[in-house]
């Protein structure tokens, strides 16, 4: 998670309900189609051409039904017959809620997740971390400004092997913590050639730093935090252990910190400047980016490019790992194919791209260029 203005929320997600009018939506696969909204009922096959889809809205299959497929796709278990009628309703809600998300935005896919039982507070509280955040104050001197010419049309760190497996921060607000160790450890393997799995859990149980500016944002383990409250805390206490010797288990805990068993050091950070080529050339030579944004349609995000017609760009509120871009994502919004950002998530593999999400580029869509930083690893 992420606090208060400017922290990160990274469990639930603030979603603003827009009038849902019944009409049934015609859809069709949207990677044939892309034109089509499409909304998707996930079946015991991970793969798209083998989903269901929604062809008449919400009338294709009965709600009773979906639920049923759901509680078997993301084996769902609920103690008594009353908790299974209150989820029951709440999946309900969520399922218009892919439909408006759909509507709002029809380049990407969005339908049924693993969060569809949750309602819109538990989600931001367990699965975001960056908690009432607004954009981070930034520190006179502290931004980073570099030359952008020559970049090249598209770029994905994940290629290049500076990139670790998605990982599943579970219903812990600790998007900032995952966040920051993925920024780290690209840092350092452009720094030595070696990708290093590194600990969350370290800055979940033991990293209580606050920010400058609003001593009110500090960093509390389940709770939410800053990066860059993560990165000096990681400079004062001397670096970071790997994930071997210091285990993620998805709760806050008693600090076990042991600096025997450092494995990365950090020597600085910077903030980076809003211009997404600043963003963009920051990437390239830096490596992975840690990066706060809003995450309301990613609830519901099932693939494809994200352009939502509206996505606050004030509250950020959850964590993520920049790790490339693309040339050539269609939106329809956009007017033809245009560029997108590659993010890295921290809610598994089973939730989006293989765990990543695709947002459009340019547009400061989700106020995603609006907390944006880089980090400097030391070499022994």
């Amino acid at each position: 998670m992420i606090h208060k203005t400017p922290a990160l929320t990274c469990t639930a997600i603030l979603a603003v309900l827009l009038t849902f009018s019944p009409v049934t939506v015609a859809v069709t696969d949207l990677y044939d189609n892309p034109q089509d909204p499409t909304i998707l009922q996930v079946t015991g096959n991970p793969a798209l051409d083998n989903r269901k889809f929604m062809k008449n809205g919400l009338n294709l299959l009965g709600t009773e039904e979906k639920f049923k497929m759901f509680i078997k796709e993301h084996n769902k278990e609920y103690a008594t017959r009353e908790e299974y009628v209150h989820r029951f309703g709440i999946f309900g809600k969520n399922l218009i809620r892919a439909v408006e998300h759909q509507a709002l935005d029809p380049t990407a896919i969005h339908g049924v997740t693993p969060f569809m039982d949750l309602t819109e507070e538990e989600f931001e509280r367990m699965y975001a971390g960056v908690l009432g955040g607004g954009t981070l104050p930034v520190e006179k001197g502290s931004v980073s400004f570099m030359d952008a010419s020559g970049l090249p049309d598209s770029f994905d760190w994940r290629e290049k092997g500076a990139v670790t497996d998605v990982e599943t921060q579970g219903s812990c607000g600790s998007c900032w913590a995952f966040s920051t160790t993925g920024s780290v450890e690209g840092a350092n393997f452009i720094a030595t050639g070696k990708l290093l799995n590194l600990s969350e859990q370290q800055l979940v149980d033991c990293d209580r730093v606050c920010d400058k500016t609003d001593k009110a944002s500090c960093d509390d383990g389940c709770g939410g935090g800053l990066m860059t409250n993560a990165y000096r805390y990681l400079i004062e206490a001397g670096g970071l252990q790997e994930e071997s010797s210091y285990p993620y288990t998805g709760k806050s805990g008693e600090c076990k910190f042991d600096p025997e068993k450092i494995a990365v050091k950090v020597a600085n950070f910077t903030n980076i400047a809003v211009d997404e080529n600043q963003i963009a050339a920051n990437l390239v030579h830096h490596g992975p980016l840690a990066i706060g944004l809003n995450a309301i349609f990613m609830q519901t995000y099932i693939g494809g490019v994200s352009c939502p017609l509206i996505c606050g760009k004030k509250l950020l509120n959850h964590g993520v790992l920049l790790v490339g871009y693309g040339a050539r994502g269609y939106s329809i919004l956009r007017f033809g194919y245009k560029p997108y950002w590659i993010i890295k998530n921290s809610w598994g593999k089973h939730w989006g791209e293989k765990g990543y999400y695709r947002l459009c580029r340019g547009h400061g869509v989700c106020g995603m260029n609006k907390m944006v930083s880089a980090v400097v690893t030391k070499v022994a």
